[in-house]
């Protein structure tokens, strides 16, 4: 029988490095105010003076910024392309719904590029609390719009795939809902699925989970889904994926570590992906944090290879 080895939830299965960054990350985020006690904009001035667990931001000379129509204004996009590029990835960067920006994932976008052999265009979609549901959704709808019309003419491919992590994972997931419901399209050959929030309801997992802080903690999460969206709207589809119809989406690679209050979404997400008939992987990394796979842990290279033979393969 097929399914999840029951070991990688064991507490000997972590590998000492992973312990000691999660070690680490804690006793540095027990030094810091939290987040869900501070405004967003302060967040994200620090963020950009490279404090806190993530350190100093790391931009790319091979990024070039494209401005492209919104709803509600330009979107700015971040494009990272080698020479003759063999597809195209929409990416969405994580932070919540709130924080993050196209620019903080240019170390990452640019080994998926050079790796991969294709071009990533990451999206800098509104942030709440500033710009609340169902602004950055609706971002994300029109630059992947922008994406299936203008792919073949800027880049030279009309393969084309999608993902991101975290909050950017969830609006991977709506927008290929919205693009199958509101325009009938099936345009992605696949979707890079990164520790995504997939029930802001919250799954088990995110509302035990508690205190502790490692990335995330459950009054975290909770601010972060406050700042996005009201509580009525929270098991909406368009809101929270787990609830709604997921047939004919594209092949999907589900990456979370045990230690994210976010691995039900994940699990629960793959369930009902593979129910309605589509192919995907569900990875489960023992004692990975929320964003491990963006620390130097030995558990991270090979979470990152395994992304980019998915997306290569796809």
């Amino acid at each position: 029988m097929g399914g999840i080895d029951p070991r990688v939830f064991l507490a000997e299965a972590i590998d000492p490095a992973t312990a000691q960054l999660n070690e680490a990350i804690e006793k540095i985020q027990s030094q810091l105010p939290p987040i869900h006690l501070q405004e967003p904009s302060s967040i994200r001035a620090a963020r950009e003076r490279g404090e806190g667990v993530w350190g100093p931001i790391v931009t790319v000379p091979e990024a070039r910024v494209r401005r492209i129509p919104g709803p509600n204004g330009e979107i700015s996009v971040r494009v990272i392309a080698p020479e003759s590029p063999r597809g195209v990835y929409l990416h969405f960067h994580g932070g919540g719904w709130a924080l993050g920006a196209a620019h903080h994932c240019d170390v990452a976008n640019l080994r998926i590029a050079q790796q991969c052999g294709i071009a990533v265009v990451s999206v800098d979609y509104r942030l709440a609390p500033e710009d609340p549901y169902p602004a950055g959704p609706d971002d994300c709808e029109a630059a992947a719009l922008w994406v299936v019309e203008h792919a073949a003419r800027e880049f030279g491919s009309e393969r084309l795939l999608i993902g991101g992590e975290s909050a950017g994972a969830h609006l991977a997931v709506v927008t290929l809902l919205r693009l199958r419901d509101r325009h009938g399209l099936a345009a992605f050959s696949a979707a890079n699925l990164l520790y995504g929030a997939y029930d802001l309801s919250l799954t088990p997992s995110a509302a035990r989970w508690g205190e502790r802080n490692v990335i995330l903690s459950t009054p975290i999460i909770e601010w972060f889904t406050e700042n996005f969206v009201p509580e009525p709207l929270r098991r909406h589809p368009d809101v929270s994926p787990l609830y709604a119809d997921l047939a004919g989406l594209p092949s999907a690679l589900l990456t979370v570590g045990t230690e994210d209050p976010l691995l039900d979404d994940s699990m629960y997400l793959y369930a009902r992906w593979i129910a309605a008939g589509n192919v995907a992987e569900l990875s489960v990394w023992p004692g990975g944090a929320h964003g491990f796979n963006a620390f130097p842990i030995p558990i991270a290279e090979r979470s990152n290879a395994q992304i980019v033979s998915f997306l290569r393969g796809a």
